[in-house]
């Protein structure tokens, strides 16, 4: 019989492999479970950079509705969250091809100074800035994820639900079908409608679907464009005097009328308070005058884009396989005020769907 004889150094080393083993064995399974992938990640900073043309108080609405939805999503500003925004001034008033020209250069610019700081994800805030920008940015890698756009494919997005390569986000788009509907519902009488806008890229697009669906709701939609800078009243009455005259005007999505400390708006709404013409908006923004609104709500919007921004950054997921979120349906609002002011009876069916909303104002559920 043969014996293997080793050395006191290398009996040592055996020993203690040993000792090692059978401490482990001795440990609980609940001690040697895997733990969660949220327990071993480390605490991190998510960096967002936000882009915007023009500071306007729908704008902000979008970004608070963001914050929020990020917050309780657990992504904080202050402590897990750092965010830099920056909003570019813009001569809306002058409007053109120069200033497209001027807005598109500084939106670049500010891109590349993007692509340098290389944050988590960018969010752009309006038609412009997510159309300018998006393409430096993908180039790069950057997730981009866009609010407050009310025709995504104006942003260079395939599709309604496809915003194309290294971006997604959420769209003020609402069916205008639907919001047509909801206006002959309140207004049966109404056959002609009258819009005034500007070479706003939103405000274009939104008349355009309007006279396109339209007929649908068997009502014809009249328009007159305007630079930034002109009076609406001459319009106005161009619209009133054309054929049998307008029955109701109507607010697209244009920054026209919050110029001037919302000169248009104002105006638009004496006038028809005049000629007890009702005036409507279909954009979700306070406008004097207006006793009806229909349309998506800004910071639910940006409560939305939102929702894709904790996919990408919590989950790792690509913007490209995330689709364009809407709203189900448009938001509703009717200001009783106006309502009394003009001697207005609105619909039974109408009326029994109201519930009280902020400032005072009616919001109108969903039909049955």
């Amino acid at each position: 019989m043969r014996f293997a004889f080793y050395p006191a150094k290398m009996m040592r080393s055996m020993f203690r492999v040993v000792f090692v083993a059978a401490l482990a064995a001795s440990m609980s399974c609940r001690a040697m479970e895997t733990l969660p992938p949220s327990a071993m990640e480390e605490p991190h900073t998510y960096r967002i950079e936000v882009l915007q043309v023009t500071d306007i108080a729908p704008y902000q609405e979008s970004l608070d509705g963001f914050i929020r939805s990020l917050g309780d999503n657990g992504i904080v500003l202050g402590q897990n969250l750092a965010m830099n925004r920056v909003s570019i001034a813009s001569d809306v008033e002058r409007g053109g091809f120069w200033n497209r020209l001027w807005v598109y250069l500084q939106v670049r610019s500010e891109a590349q100074r993007i692509v340098r700081a290389r944050p988590d994800l960018v969010l752009t805030i309006g038609t412009s800035a997510t159309k300018y920008a998006r393409r430096a940015l993908d180039d790069a890698q950057i997730p981009v994820v866009f609010t407050a756009v009310a025709n995504p494919l104006e942003v260079g997005a395939t599709s309604f639900r496809d915003a194309g390569p290294g971006v997604t986000g959420a769209t003020l788009y609402t069916d205008m079908a639907d919001s047509l509907k909801i206006v002959k519902e309140i207004f049966p009488a109404v056959q002609k409608i009258g819009m005034v806008h500007t070479d706003d890229e939103n405000g274009v697009a939104h008349v355009q679907v309007a006279k396109m669906k339209a007929a649908g709701a068997g009502i014809t939609v009249s328009s007159r464009q305007v630079s930034k800078n002109d009076g609406i009243v001459p319009s106005l009455k161009q619209l009133l005097e054309d054929g049998a005259g307008v029955q109701m005007f109507a607010v697209p999505l244009d920054t026209y009328y919050g110029l001037r400390n919302y000169e248009p708006a104002r105006d638009l709404g004496d006038f028809g308070a005049e000629h007890d013409i009702p005036v409507i908006s279909f954009a979700l923004v306070r406008m004097p005058g207006a006793m009806l609104y229909v349309g998506a709500d800004f910071a639910a919007v940006g409560g939305l884009s939102a929702m894709q921004a904790v996919k990408i950054l919590k989950r790792h997921m690509k913007p490209d396989v995330l689709p364009i979120l809407k709203l189900d349906r448009p938001t509703v609002l009717i200001d009783p005020q106006r309502v009394a002011a003009l001697k207005l009876s609105l619909p039974a069916s109408v009326l029994e769907r109201k519930s009280q909303a902020r400032d005072g104002f009616w919001e109108i559920g969903a039909s049955k």
